[in-house]
């Protein structure tokens, strides 16, 4: 494990959050961001309608922003949105999941939620000096984020469907030679 769980749960829930703009575009519809609310293990209030799913469309330029930014950028965009918040970090357990932490509290819309939650993890990631572990997909044509958490750090590709992509034009570009 690279890093704590929650800070990887959030990782992973906001590399996809922000890959669902990107074509073919998900999360359309207040049902799959119910969806992933229950996937991700979010915790609090869920409204379930079309005004939260576009609060949380509002906020996908800057959780892009965040991931895809310099140390030095990440840091000031993370205590702009901690400050916004007004953060309270808390331990807490519920359900399944061990103590960690949480910055606002389960009563907060959840774009907010969202943004907090990315913004400590993002913590992780700055103080362990590892950003590398966020880009754009390799492919070309996409510009989806890829979240490596793997040890080597080999991951290079958003999904299997750019990774093939890549492998099947590298092939017929040896073919062609």
């Amino acid at each position: 494990m690279v890093f704590a769980h929650d800070t990887e749960g959030a990782l992973v829930a906001a590399v996809e959050l922000v890959n669902s703009a990107e074509p073919p575009v998900t999360m359309t519809a207040p049902d799959e961001l119910a969806a992933f609310f229950r996937r991700h293990a979010y915790t609090g209030r869920l409204e379930g309608d079309q005004s939260e799913l576009d609060a949380v469309h509002r906020i996908l330029p800057r959780l892009r922003t965040l991931l895809t930014s310099s140390r030095d950028d990440a840091v000031v965009q993370i205590n702009e949105i901690l400050d916004e918040a007004r953060a309270l970090p808390q331990l807490v357990r519920h359900g399944d999941t061990d103590w960690h932490l949480h910055a606002t509290r389960d009563d907060r819309p959840l774009h907010e939620r969202i943004l907090v939650e990315t913004a400590m993890a993002m913590i992780d990631v700055v103080r362990a000096d590892e950003l590398s572990r966020l880009d754009i997909c390799a492919d070309g044509d996409c510009e989806a984020l890829v979240l490596d958490l793997s040890r080597n750090r080999s991951r290079r590709f958003c999904s299997t469907t750019c990774g093939n992509r890549a492998a099947v034009a590298a092939y017929r570009a040896r073919q062609a030679n």
